[in-house]
């Protein structure tokens, strides 16, 4: 005996309504939690930083700029997102657009001591003087302690023509570094600018055996015991490398310019401070004082 199968009724299609209902809600819940997975899977600020250190480390600095900025995006409030894009502008030599992210960092953190320094840094390589004595003095106020260590600010007094607190900085920084024979040069420059040479001679500051050639010839020279060739047959000998060969005579024309300044010849002073900038530029903190120092040269 055959059996009918019943026809669906109300019954029997509220069932398949319910079935079809539940299969359309687990579907938009699904939809729901990846796009949620999706979120949470989103570069934190700290990654992003992170990546774009890493970019640069491996030579695509573009890139490490772009996530910089997504991460001063992602936070704006953050000071860090502005201050690793404006290392990575610094170290692209971008010095306006890495002022401007400085400029954010103290903004939202005023007590940002290395930022300060950078800031300072940046400013002189632009030739604002002022300015950069400015930020050296506010991170010395935060931190005294490194008062000493602090010759880029003796560097800036220099230039602005406080040469009396530009030697008592290079005498400060004797303390906590007593073989530099550029920290003497620099004392010395002050010196002689107070006072003249032969008493800036008299008081140059004692310098034992800085290694780095040629040091010791560039201080007999300061000191009235050596002579221009000398430097000069020093930073061509030594070392085969030519990238420390190259160093070396950013060195001695930078110094030599120095020297030819303090003696009153202005010809030869700007010729060397011009090979030091550019056929020699290195890149370093006096790289960018030769190249601030050949500016200033050039001006009428």
């Amino acid at each position: 005996m055959s059996r009918r199968l019943p026809v669906p009724g109300r019954k029997a299609f509220g069932f398949q309504r319910r079935r079809w209902c539940f299969a359309t809600l687990s579907m938009i819940l699904a939809l729901g939690m990846a796009a949620s997975g999706l979120r949470a899977e989103e570069p934190t600020l700290a990654q992003l930083l992170s990546q774009a250190r890493s970019a640069y480390r491996s030579g695509d600095p573009a890139r490490a700029v772009s996530l910089a900025t997504r991460a001063v995006e992602r936070d704006p409030q953050n000071p860090r997102g502005f201050y690793v894009r404006g290392w990575l502008h610094e170290m692209q030599g971008r010095h306006r657009r890495a002022i401007a992210d400085y400029d954010a960092v103290v903004k939202l953190d005023p007590n940002a001591v290395e930022v300060y320094n950078r800031r300072g840094s940046e400013h002189f390589k632009l030739g604002h003087i002022e300015s950069s004595i400015a930020d050296f003095d506010r991170a010395i106020e935060l931190e005294p302690n490194q008062e000493p260590y602090h010759w880029q600010r003796g560097i800036s007094y220099y230039y602005a023509g406080l040469y009396r607190k530009g030697r008592a900085q290079f005498q400060s920084h004797q303390q906590v570094n007593a073989n530099d024979v550029e920290n003497a040069v620099w004392h010395f420059l002050c010196g002689a600018r107070l006072d003249g040479v032969g008493q800036a001679r008299q008081a140059l500051l004692n310098i034992q055996g800085d290694p780095r050639v040629p040091m010791m010839e560039i201080y007999r020279l300061f000191k009235g015991e050596g002579t221009i060739n000398e430097v000069i047959r020093a930073a061509r000998s030594g070392d085969s490398d030519p990238e420390v060969r190259h160093r070396q005579l950013f060195y001695a024309h930078l110094y030599l310019g120095l020297y030819h300044e303090a003696m009153g010849d202005e010809a030869e002073a700007r010729r060397n401070l011009v090979l030091a900038a550019e056929r020699y530029p290195v890149k370093h903190y006096m790289g960018d004082v030769a190249r601030v120092h050949a500016d200033r040269l050039r001006q009428p």
